[in-house]
């Protein structure tokens, strides 16, 4: 990583523009796959350009680890118009936010800018995306830092935590792989793998162009023309298609004497984010630990002072979900801070939720929902993201109605479905030797 009235329309010979009814954003789909979104903002004089490409880790074979986010990477290190210090000198120059990021599911380039930079955001980051490089002595030295990216990883144990989690949890599955690759991995992408692997999968049909803010719809998808209008399609087909994965239950106790803390995640499977149960299990996560008044921040830190951090979290894939409670305490608590998790799941499997929870948590992704359409960047993000996941846009209000049709029942009925104890996974990091935790601890019913 890096650093609701609709809108009329003029025809654009170049694709299919329309209007989405449900919401502000225009589209423009090419021939070629490329597809143009823009959320036009009235009284703001920000701009976000977003190039998300629908390809991240999991879509990669064994061989090909790791090769996504070093794509993200090497993109920065020239093109045939910019040299490496041209592209820093220039993102500096226009003032904005630069970020690049790569998921197991995509990988975005994203720029926040001045209206009046916009043209100059757009060239700079076509550029980057349509003629980059690849120089041999410019990977050799980009794989170098992603290995000592790598090792930043190590030492943060909640990211170590995570990775040997997810790897337990997702066995023989791109999703239970580091998104950075290994060491080995990395060091096999010279240029001409890199630029072979770029070539077939970044490519129109796996690229969102997205811009919010105070832009031009017509003036967005003429730039997107002129950089990859006349792109061919890649060859990747059915090599980024990913299968379910089918996740395990582990229970994994790994000693680390270095650490002052033990780091602990609990998880089940969830509903994924093409399912309709998304926003009830959404709310579901974060009444039991999405603040400072859920459940177990009550329970853990305010009443009994065991944690500074502690959460729980919904991650939602494409075709399946995480539930995930985490907590970081003393090692000789760690056992007191499990069994208070694991009380308040079965409380809520046993007891359900009540109607003030609910409410409460209603209320709460309602103001989240509404305070992000003040941001363009949170625009871009969202219209980029569904047309990902879902293929069209969903509407502020449709949202906003889901999410107040969600019913403590149906929150219940996932609680009874996931939160069983064949299927919660456990991992802990710390200096764990002696201090008795077993999977006994971790019975629901």
């Amino acid at each position: 990583m890096r650093g609701r009235p609709c809108y009329h329309h003029i025809p654009w010979p170049a694709g299919n523009m329309k209007a989405d009814t449900s919401c502000n954003v225009l589209e423009t789909r090419f021939e070629n796959g490329l597809t143009v979104l823009t959320d036009h903002m009235e009284g703001v004089r920000s701009a976000t350009l977003s190039f998300l490409y629908r390809v991240g880790a999991r879509c990669e074979s064994a061989e090909w680890h790791g090769v996504s986010h070093f794509i993200e990477h090497a993109v920065f290190k020239g093109t045939r118009r910019r040299s490496t210090l041209d592209i820093a000198i220039e993102q500096d120059r226009l003032g904005g936010n630069f970020d690049a990021f790569t998921t197991h599911e995509e990988t975005g380039f994203v720029m926040k800018v001045v209206d009046e930079k916009v043209d100059k955001a757009f060239d700079l980051m076509s550029d980057m995306l349509s003629e980059p490089r690849f120089l041999s002595q410019d990977l050799e030295a980009e794989q170098n830092v992603i290995i000592e990216e790598m090792k930043m990883t190590e030492d943060a144990p909640e990211e170590q935590l995570g990775e040997i989690f997810n790897a337990a949890f997702f066995p023989e599955n791109g999703l239970g792989r580091p998104i950075v690759g290994t060491a080995e991995s990395v060091r096999t992408f010279n240029s001409e793998r890199t630029r072979e692997y770029f070539e077939r999968t970044f490519t129109p049909e796996n690229l969102i162009i997205t811009a919010a803010g105070s832009i031009d719809h017509e003036k967005i998808v003429e730039l997107s023309e002129n950089a990859f209008g006349k792109r061919q399609r890649g060859t990747s087909g059915d090599n980024l298609k990913f299968s379910k994965p089918v996740t395990a239950t582990p229970f994994i106790v790994k000693h680390r004497g270095d650490l002052e803390q033990a780091h602990f995640v609990l998880a089940t499977p969830f509903p994924s984010a093409r399912d309709d149960r998304r926003y009830a299990a959404d709310l579901l996560a974060n009444i039991i630990g999405g603040g400072t008044s859920s459940r177990i921040w009550q329970s853990i830190r305010e009443e009994r002072g065991l944690a500074y951090s502690v959460g729980s979290a919904a991650t939602l894939y494409q075709d399946v979900g995480v539930f995930a409670l985490f907590a970081a305490t003393s090692p000789e608590q760690t056992r007191e801070a499990i069994d208070l998790s694991i009380a308040e799941l079965r409380s809520i499997v046993r007891e359900g939720i009540t109607a003030d929870e609910l409410e409460l948590a209603k209320d709460t992704a309602r103001a989240s929902i509404l305070l992000s359409l003040e941001d363009s960047l949170s625009r871009a993000a969202s219209a980029a993201g569904q047309e990902l996941t879902f293929g069209r846009q969903i509407s502020v209000e449709e949202t906003l109605e889901n999410i107040g049709k969600v019913t403590a029942e149906q929150i219940l009925e996932i609680a009874h479905e996931f939160f069983r104890s064949e299927h919660i996974a456990f991992a802990a990091l710390g200096d764990l030797k002696g201090k008795g935790l077993e999977r006994g601890q971790l019975v629901l019913e």
